[in-house]
């Protein structure tokens, strides 16, 4: 290994090592495979479920690990610096935060139980829209009282595990924007139950991208949802969906770092051992700079995923760092996949070497969850002071 690890604490060492020999039960033939495919890795997903990681954050009372942020950053950093993907999972840590914080305790003990032992799996976030994109406030789905029930009509996009979940948190408007007290106000969430809604008016439609990411459109005709199943407060669900997203890009910043890692030590390697006109590509100057400063970036931005994930620890503001963490783990990780590439050369381009994949798969984090130009809308605004610009 060239890069060493932050001090941490002995537990999170702990959880790292066998985050490390669960990933190598899965090599990188299996990625290969089901990115040729284009196929959910779910021996994977079953495997991390049955060894816990993926209900660390749920409190011990409701048979979850209830353990830190920074213990779940930690796994899926080591996911991705495995070669591995966790965002065929990821979301499932940390969209219960929504049920947490504002579900009753009714919907608390009904369904995190059964998340945490992996019965049933909550990965599936039906937020945005094919004409709002990141304009939250705009969405059009709708859902209508009647009686005992909420009925939804409407369409979501870019719902990724929508096919491999048993449940959805959804975010519809419950009064239509016009009428709302304020732009983010009149939308609410709901659990839907997604075995239900099958065959009942959802329909999910796959959407083939450049990155195997089980993303889907759903579409939602007249669905019926309980309405012991509004989580919270009708109208609040904006503010609901808003408070657990600095947990999410912290994790995604993780994962950035994790792909950074696996970069910068697949480069450095390779700059080691490929020779041509009689000396290692590493000796020049030209090879080992690029890789340089992609090491010097992943540093910078993993002390900021830390620091992050420690003031969310400790019930702390911490938007700004939570923003920044993402936005510089993301630019770190295609900076170090650059590198990569152009120290491989034309075998960066074959599938064997996995750069190709991990390439396409890192791009991502520059445009999801959330992209590079609202955290810097959102930086300028809310730390500096300027003017809001959207």
């Amino acid at each position: 290994m060239t890069i060493t690890e932050l001090p941490e604490s002995d537990d999170i060492g702990r959880i790292r090592e066998s985050v490390r020999r669960l990933c190598e039960t899965f090599p990188a033939e299996y990625w290969r495979r089901l990115d040729r495919e284009h196929a959910y890795p779910a021996e994977f997903v079953q495997a991390l479920s049955d060894a816990g990681y993926l209900s660390v954050l749920i409190p011990e009372d409701y048979g979850g690990a209830g353990l830190t942020l920074s213990a779940a950053a930690a796994i899926l950093e080591e996911v991705q610096r495995a070669g591995a993907n966790g965002a065929a999972c990821h979301a499932q840590m940390y969209i219960m935060g929504t049920l947490l914080r504002h579900g009753s305790e009714e919907q608390k003990r009904r369904y995190l139980p059964a998340i945490a032992s992996g019965e049933l799996r909550l990965q599936a976030f039906g937020v945005t829209e094919p004409t709002s994109g990141t304009d939250t406030s705009s969405i059009k789905t709708f859902a209508r009282r009647e009686g005992g029930h909420y009925v939804v009509n409407g369409q979501k996009v870019w719902t990724s595990r929508a096919e491999h979940s048993d449940l959805m948190l959804l975010l519809a408007r419950t009064t239509p924007k016009s009428e709302a007290a304020g732009r983010t106000e009149g939308m609410s969430v709901f659990i839907v139950d997604m075995r239900e809604a099958l065959g009942a008016g959802m329909t999910i439609k796959p959407i083939r991208t450049m990155m195997n990411h089980s993303t889907t459109e759903v579409f939602f005709d007249n669905v019926r949802i309980p309405a012991d199943n509004l989580v919270g407060e009708e109208g609040r669900g904006f503010r609901y969906i808003l408070s657990g997203m600095n947990a999410e890009r912290i994790l995604i910043a993780a994962e950035c770092i994790g792909d950074a890692k696996w970069f910068i030590d697949k480069a450095s390697a390779y700059a080691k051992d490929r020779t041509v006109f009689g000396r290692p590509i590493g000796q020049n100057q030209g090879v080992q700079f690029p890789i340089a400063r992609a090491y010097a970036q992943m540093r910078a931005a993993e002390l900021m995923v830390r620091h992050a994930a420690s003031l969310f620890e400790r019930g702390e503001k911490c938007g700004e760092e939570a923003n920044l963490a993402k936005m510089l783990a993301a630019e770190a990780s295609w900076a170090a996949a650059e590198a990569c590439v152009q120290t491989h050369g034309g075998f960066a381009f074959a599938e064997e070497y996995d750069v190709e994949r991990k390439f396409r798969e890192t791009r991502l984090y520059q445009v999801a969850p959330i992209s590079t130009n609202l955290i810097l809308s959102y930086v300028s605004e809310h730390v500096l002071g300027m003017p809001r610009s959207y």
